[in-house]
């Protein structure tokens, strides 16, 4: 299925969810804490709208903070897919077309509108935008929560866009955290290898569609520019950054750029992190020094603040992910995968659902085993649960049902130990963290019918399609309110 992809910048984006009655306008509400608390609301709530937020006392009248983008009937119309998809078919949906696309390099241009106002030098100030508080506990304000970064592999040359938390320091420096492994925490340990200050842009409020390709697994070497680029059908348009000539988007609401010196430190956190956790204490990180900040008039930044899952972040995660896992797993030579699903409970990491068709002995240890370790599960995983085709991945009530009435806790949970994790997993043991020892365990469980006398299991009480079919016809009307 080919993407229709109706808007090409968080503007249009508003418009067109706007046109179906899914943004509400808020005027008056407090950047230190009222912000924080509707996000807390709104994130936890699939049907409730993105909700703009203006007038926020002590900025201009026009600078603006979008907040629950994903959810509702915006799901599909940010992925430029039918509004009668259920999460399930969008992630399939998606997956086939992520999967089709050729990518199209990014190409530069002379103007934008992201070049509407531009502060230089002297005159940059971070704190002229309204970054929420987010969390009560949070050591600072984020303005990085719905941004990416633009960072460029010093040997390569390729352009990697990633998020990742960005907390104010001062009018001047935002800090800038990278979990171990992770493609923009490469090239930066690459220029502090060399003793070189990293260049780097955050865009704060960017194409919501660009946005959701920084969330994603794209293989390493391959800029989500030409992902994204490629779901379009036509190249992303860039300005070259005036201070490191960095690749910008052309219709970005606010950028900010600089660079981050290999040898400075301040300190950053906590903040309240994907796990449902404040992640990590207040430590020492590399900050960035902002050289120069780009915005458009009436300037949005879009956050998109983590919570207790499950939640907006772990929404869009689960569409994006589960159908790259399944796609993932047949490309690892796997018959019989029927579905996968990365479960909003665990953010879309630590709890992997997978069904299939059993084909032979071992097969789920093997899907289980291959699911936790490939490019999709292996970071910060926990639990991979691999059950039957007859129940629904997405479903936790049924793969929980499967779990326990289909394992063995004596025989049927593998585990696999030093696994890649991460300093946000609440799990990893203090001194562990402390000497940077960031590996977890793993467990496999299998929750199919075992294969050797899976026709002598017990029959599911459950009634046949035709039964069911017509107790719905007979006597739906009792379920109505």
């Amino acid at each position: 299925m080919k993407l229709q992809i109706p808007y090409h910048d968080l503007r249009s984006w508003l418009d067109l969810a706007g046109e179906i009655g899914e943004v509400r306008g808020v005027e008056g509400a407090s950047w230190q804490e009222e912000i924080g608390m509707a996000a807390e609301l709104l994130n936890h709530s699939d049907p409730a709208p993105a909700v703009l937020f203006d007038k926020i006392p002590g900025y201009p009248q026009g600078h603006r903070l979008l907040v629950n983008f994903f959810g509702g009937r915006r799901k599909s119309m940010t992925l430029g897919l039918p509004s009668e998809l259920n999460n399930f078919q969008l992630s399939e949906a998606f997956t086939e077309a992520f999967q089709a696309i050729t990518p199209i390099p990014y190409e530069f241009v002379d103007d934008g509108p992201i070049l509407e106002n531009i502060q230089m030098g002297d005159d940059v100030n971070v704190l002229s935008f309204p970054t929420p508080l987010w969390h009560e506990l949070d050591g600072g304000r984020y303005i990085g929560t719905g941004s990416f970064n633009v960072t460029q592999d010093p040997d390569e040359g390729w352009v990697n866009l990633g998020t990742y938390r960005v907390m104010v320091h001062d009018e001047k420096s935002v800090g800038f955290y990278i979990s171990p492994g992770k493609h923009g925490r490469i090239h930066r340990d690459k220029y502090m290898a060399r003793q070189e200050p990293m260049p780097a842009a955050i865009v704060v409020g960017g194409d919501p569609l660009l946005f959701l390709m920084t969330c994603t697994e794209v293989p390493y070497g391959i800029s989500e520019y030409d992902i994204a680029g490629g779901l379009r059908g036509k190249p992303y348009q860039v300005i070259k950054g005036k201070v490191t000539g960095l690749p910008i988007p052309a219709n970005a609401e606010i950028v900010l750029e600089g660079y981050i010196d290999p040898k400075k430190r301040k300190p950053e956190g906590p903040f309240g992190e994907w796990t449902g956790y404040y992640g990590s204490g207040l430590r020492d990180e590399p900050y960035m020094d902002v050289k120069a900040i780009y915005y458009r008039n009436k300037p949005i930044i879009m956050g998109c603040p983590p919570q207790r899952p499950p939640d907006e972040i772990s929404r869009y995660r689960s569409i994006l992910r589960s159908g790259l896992l399944k796609q993932t797993l047949e490309k690892a030579g796997l018959s019989g995968i029927k579905a996968a699903w990365a479960s909003e409970v665990g953010n879309t990491r630590m709890l992997l659902c997978i069904a299939i068709e059993q084909r032979y002995a071992g097969h789920a240890t093997q899907v289980g085993h291959v699911a936790s370790q490939c490019h999709i599960g292996a970071y910060a995983g926990k639990y991979v649960v691999v059950v039957d085709d007859d129940i629904d991945v997405s479903n936790l009530e049924e793969v929980i049902w499967a779990m326990i009435t289909r394992s063995d806790p004596a025989t049927s949970i593998d585990i696999i130990r030093n696994a890649w994790s991460t300093p946000l997993d609440p799990r990893i043991p203090p001194e562990d963290r402390l000497k940077g020892q960031l590996t977890n365990s793993r467990a496999i469980i299998d929750a199919t019918r075992p294969y050797a006398w899976r026709d002598k299991f017990p029959l599911v009480n459950t009634p046949s399609p035709e039964y069911a079919r017509k107790a719905r016809e007979k006597f739906s009307y009792l379920l109505e309110g």
